[in-house]
């Protein structure tokens, strides 16, 4: 059992930066497969950044503006995002898929096992 609980998110300019946490009780995730999605109003859920093993991998719309990362003595995931612009506003979600040191990379909702409560960002022009 995995529960996990996001936080920083807020409002923000555009050009701004904002952290997210992603803090992990029941059981540690620092070998699990970990992503980021985000769904803005009307939308579907989309991938925005996944890690597993040593391997990172992000969504075009995101890549070189976003870095996840993970601390391991903290139990906790991090979505660095710089140069933020009015459509990455969204509710952000972590996301943990039930493969321990699982080499793959996972794109999709439906392939993760866990989910965090989400937290709102927002970006304003």
């Amino acid at each position: 059992q995995v529960q996990l609980v996001e936080s920083g998110g807020g409002l923000v300019q555009a050009g701004g930066s904002l952290r997210l946490s992603c803090v992990a009780s029941g059981r540690t995730f620092s070998g699990l497969p970990m992503g980021w999605f985000r769904q803005g109003p009307g939308k579907e859920r989309e991938f925005v950044a996944a890690a597993s093993g040593g391997v990172t991998d992000y969504a075009n719309s995101v890549k070189g503006r976003f870095t996840i990362s993970r601390d391991g003595a903290k139990n906790t995931v991090y979505l660095q995002m710089n140069s933020l612009k009015p459509e990455d506003t969204a509710v952000y979600y972590c996301a943990a898929r039930n493969g321990w040191y699982d080499s793959g990379t996972y794109y999709r909702p439906g392939e993760y096992d866990y989910w965090g409560q989400g937290t709102q960002v927002t970006v304003s022009s």
